[in-house]
C-alpha cells in the first residue's frame, strides 16, 4: 500500500510503498508553523488522503488560479508582474482531513482551506517553511510524486514530536 509522510521537522515528503521508502522529496511547509484552523495561514496536521489530483497533462510551471490552469506559464518577468502571487504550479494534489474535529469539518477542514500539495516557482526555498499552508514542491518532483499516487492516497502530515513514530 502507498501513503505519504510529510515531516514537518525535516521538511520532507516520503512516499512509502509497504513500509519502504520509494522516494524522499524536499518540500517547504508554512512560515507560520502548523495549525488547522481556517485562516491561519499554517500546515494542518495528521491523517489526510488525495481527494483529487489536479493538471495532469499540463505543461511544467503551468499557473493553476482556482484549481483552473490560467492559460500562462511561471516565468521571471510574470513574477514580476505579479509580486504578491502565491504560486501554485504544475500539479495540485488537493488533500482532506480525515480526523473529525481536527483537520476535517468546521472551521478546521483541510478541504474547504484548500491545502494542496503543489508544484512552486524554481526559485522558491525548499527546505525551509515558507508556504502559506500547503506543501510546496519543485515542479520536477510534485510531477514524479503526481504519477506515482492514486486519488485515495492516505498522507500523514507529522510535527517534530510526532517524527519518530513514522
Amino acid at each position: 500500500m502507498l501513503r505519504i509522510v510529510v515531516r514537518i521537522c525535516d521538511q520532507q515528503l516520503d512516499l512509502i510503498e509497504d513500509e519502504r521508502l520509494v522516494r524522499r522529496y524536499p518540500v517547504s511547509t508554512a512560515a507560520a508553523g502548523t495549525g488547522e484552523r481556517m485562516g491561519s495561514f499554517k500546515t494542518p496536521r495528521g491523517r489526510h488522503r488525495i481527494r483529487a489530483k489536479i493538471g495532469a497533462g499540463q505543461p511544467i510551471n503551468t499557473v493553476f488560479v482556482g484549481r483552473r490552469p490560467t492559460g500562462e506559464l511561471f516565468t521571471p518577468e510574470l513574477a514580476a508582474r505579479y509580486p504578491h502571487r502565491d504560486w501554485i504550479l504544475t500539479r495540485i494534489l488537493w488533500l482532506c482531513g480525515c480526523e473529525p474535529g481536527y483537520n476535517r469539518l468546521g472551521e478546521v477542514d483541510s478541504m474547504r482551506r484548500y491545502i494542496y500539495i503543489h508544484g512552486a516557482p524554481d526559485t522558491a526555498p525548499m527546505g525551509i517553511p515558507a508556504s502559506h499552508g500547503c506543501i510546496r514542491m519543485r515542479n520536477v518532483d510534485v510531477i514524479d510524486l503526481f504519477d506515482r499516487v492514486p486519488v485515495g492516497t492516505p498522507v500523514d502530515i507529522l510535527e517534530c514530536g510526532s517524527c519518530a513514530a513514522a
